[in-house]
């Protein structure tokens, strides 16, 4: 993973349902290939005990185009002994400015998920 400075771009996800950060979830960034129309992993990572992920691509290799993060959900939750009705989401999102520094949240419980561009 990129260093947790130079990254523009920045994760943090909360288990809305018990109220505390979503420890330990797996999750993975990639890049659709415009011209092929497949999507290429760029990352793999684990959020910490806060929730967040940091380092999830340097900016020599954040560029325009269409990217999605990927969260096991399902994983999760079976880690905590739950169900879900998600068993991953997958958040997809269109870069014009590599420049400036994007933040997706990911807010979640166990049926359901909200997600907005964050500063």
């Amino acid at each position: 993973m990129a260093a947790a400075e130079s990254s523009p771009l920045t994760t943090h996800v909360l288990n809305t349902g018990d109220g505390v950060p979503a420890a330990r979830m797996a999750l993975s960034l990639h890049r659709l290939d415009s011209k092929l129309k497949i999507w290429n992993m760029m990352s793999v990572g684990t959020t910490n005990e806060d929730g967040r992920c940091p380092g999830l691509i340097s900016r020599q290799a954040f560029s325009p185009g269409m990217y999605k993060l990927r969260f096991e959900t399902g994983s999760y939750w079976e880690t905590l002994g739950q169900t879900c009705f998600h068993p991953y989401v997958e958040v997809v999102f269109t870069i014009s400015d590599p420049e400036q520094r994007f933040h997706i949240p990911l807010l979640m419980s166990r049926f359901s998920y909200s997600t907005y561009r964050g500063s």
